[in-house]
């Protein structure tokens, strides 16, 4: 990873980190699910509101490290206004960045700002943390309704 790149991976955590958007309850959600890692401690609740096959809003609340704050903030930010279609497409590219590498991801260049979290594939015990909300988000659209886990 190039410098400028590191600076700004640092940069969108901690900014994403401190100040989270989309950091609330949603109250009339069609569907919420809990995700947490137990190695890290993360704990989330995730909530969407679906209309017709959209995702009309989108939200978490809990506790985390840095990085999973930052990467559920990122995601929620990027795909308010999504259909769950493409919701689904853009978890395989991340989760591919984030496991694989980003060279292995599909689309990496159209990721946007989701791009920058290629930078957590130089720590894969932070893998994890990135994938918290990504694995929440997959479980939520396929309507599983189970407790997501790292583990």
């Amino acid at each position: 990873m190039s410098n400028d790149l590191r600076g700004l991976y640092q940069e969108v955590i901690i900014d994403h980190s401190k100040q989270p958007r989309n950091f609330r309850r949603i109250d009339d959600a069609t569907r919420s699910v809990e995700a947490v890692n137990p190695l890290c401690g993360d704990q989330i609740t995730l909530y969407v509101k679906l209309v017709d096959g959209r995702i009309e809003d989108i939200a978490f609340e809990g506790a985390g490290c840095a990085i999973s704050k930052a990467s559920t903030s990122l995601m929620t930010t990027e795909l308010k206004g999504t259909t769950e279609e493409h919701a689904l497409e853009v978890f395989g590219s991340v989760h591919a960045m984030l496991t694989e590498g980003p060279n292995h991801a599909d689309h990496v260049d159209e990721l946007g700002k989701l791009a920058v979290l290629s930078g957590v594939w130089e720590f894969p015990a932070r893998v994890k943390c990135a994938s918290l909300g990504w694995h929440a988000l997959k479980s939520l659209l396929e309507a599983s309704g189970e407790t997501v886990s790292t583990e």
